[in-house]
């Protein structure tokens, strides 16, 4: 069993701590949070040590969820890396370039393991439609929330339409050509609703809206390739597929999925316990998001910001 700890248990930090309580192969030892009230009411949930102070436990787990404010996931992060302690940490991986690179070069010194926390990946729908992604050609997401008080130290793009512009970054093989973004500020000082056109040279356009004061809960994703057309359904995890099927008359047909649902996060955290035991993943099983790919995912999230800014 590998010895584990949750830093920072607010909304997400405390779903880490319930489902590493719950895997077989995790022993949750302990979790930390600058509330020393938050913190104690979660390790009496879930039976384990609570700390206010991320220091005390540096050498004393083997792995680390790292869920506390974007703004110290570099300055914690590496502090644990430097110990050998394998990190998962949430996404964004940090605020900036040169703090995710912090992270990076930490990771590659000590051999520790550094996975991103994108748990769209780990969503039963994408990974049922992934392995038929072939030649996407143009893709329109819609990731719109109810307005709540958290993740605010971000705004929309870093909190929410970075989910899609990895998973997009994911399926299509080709550099980016051309951004194109707007963004606006509603409820917060930061831009909380936001639409980004990217170009890639292949000649495949994405068209991504973000929304963090809607009326309803959507996180949908459609693409279209060559006499296919996909939509997935996050939120529903459903995914429905259309395609050419050419006869004595051409017609459109629907293809089926067999989709296993399950708790996304639920998931990822045990693929991080997976590659920590080095167990091998197969293509049919979940896909883990690497320091590098989250780095990735953060410049393009970062270039989708700058052109919200300066049109």
């Amino acid at each position: 069993m590998i010895k584990l700890a949750v830093v920072g248990v607010g909304a997400l930090g405390g779903h880490h701590a319930r489902i590493y309580s719950e895997l077989p192969d995790a022993e949750l030892v302990a979790v930390v949070d600058i509330d020393p009230d938050k913190a104690q009411q979660v390790a009496s949930l879930y039976h384990c040590q609570s700390y206010s102070q991320y220091e005390e436990i540096l050498d004393s787990v083997e792995a680390i969820s790292l869920a506390v404010p974007t703004r110290e996931h570099a300055r914690i992060g590496v502090e644990f890396l430097k110990r050998d302690v394998h990190v998962l940490v949430e996404k964004p991986i940090a605020q900036n370039l040169e703090e995710a690179d912090q992270l990076i070069q930490a990771q590659k010194k000590s051999g520790a393991l550094l996975q991103v926390g994108h748990t769209e990946r780990f969503n039963p729908a994408l990974l049922a439609v992934k392995p038929v992604v072939r030649q996407p050609q143009f893709f329109e997401t819609h990731r719109l929330g109810i307005f709540v008080p958290r993740s605010l130290d971000v705004d929309v793009i870093l909190d929410l339409m970075i989910h899609d512009l990895d998973i997009i970054l994911h399926l299509v093989d080709s550099p980016i050509q051309d951004i194109r973004a707007v963004g606006i500020p509603v409820l917060t000082p930061r831009i909380d609703i936001a639409n980004a056109r990217l170009q890639f040279e292949n000649g495949c356009v994405a068209n991504v809206t973000a929304s963090r004061v809607s009326r309803e809960k959507i996180r949908k994703l459609r693409f279209f390739q060559p006499q296919e057309y996909v939509s997935i359904d996050f939120h529903k995890q459903e995914v429905e597929m259309f395609h050419l099927q050419e006869g004595e008359t051409m017609q459109i047909a629907e293809r089926h999925f067999e989709i296993e649902r399950d708790e996304p996060l639920k998931l990822e955290l045990q693929t991080f316990l997976n590659a920590i035991a080095g167990k091998q993943s197969s293509d049919q099983e979940p896909f883990g998001c690497s320091g590098e790919e989250g780095k990735r995912a953060l410049e393009l999230a970062l270039k989708v910001k700058n052109s919200a800014l300066n049109p």
